[in-house]
């Protein structure tokens, strides 16, 4: 196993520091850094300065990426119900679940009970948006019919209005 980075001892606001010098300097400068590190009274080499930020970068990247196409998914098919987002805590569940079993104990628990509990916070956030959206709508159609009653409209075009509406929440 090799060595664990000195750049990960750092302290986060050297850290911080870092990553936002690298991000700045479009992941250049690495002997620069290597000084201005040493200025500071850490002495991380250009070369290890150079590997964190190699995986930095692809990170970044890889979110990049990801965001670009959560952004083209979102636009070519909204997702008005939150439906993207249950899948996706549903497939991360079933991945954590498969993890447990194929592990048989050999896995960070912590880190696992803290996923299942942000999945869980983040499925709570999601029904109360929904609820919130609901609500919204059905005051929307309560207003809508009031509203077109008054114009005089058939009772049975006032209640096409309000399926219409309803229609988007539901």
């Amino acid at each position: 196993m090799p060595p664990r980075s000195k750049i990960t001892a750092l302290p986060p606001e050297v850290k911080a520091w870092l990553d936002s010098a690298l991000v700045d300097g479009d992941f250049s400068g690495y002997e620069a850094l290597a000084a201005e590190l040493r200025d500071k009274g850490y002495d991380i080499s250009k070369s290890a300065i150079h590997r964190y930020g190699q995986e930095f970068e692809d990170r970044l990247s890889a979110l990049k990426l990801a965001s670009q196409q959560a952004r083209a998914v979102v636009e070519a098919a909204p997702d008005n119900e939150g439906a993207v987002n249950e899948a996706l805590m549903r497939l991360v569940q079933e991945k954590l679940f498969q993890l447990l079993m194929a592990q048989e104990g050999q896995i960070d628990l912590p880190k696992v009970a803290k996923a299942v509990a942000e999945l869980g916070k983040a499925s709570v956030v999601q029904k109360k948006w929904q609820t919130e959206v609901r609500e919204k709508a059905r005051a929307a159609a309560d207003a809508a019919e009031a509203l077109v009653s008054k114009c005089g409209l058939s009772g049975n075009t006032v209640q096409q209005i309000r399926k219409m509406i309803l229609g988007i929440a539901e």
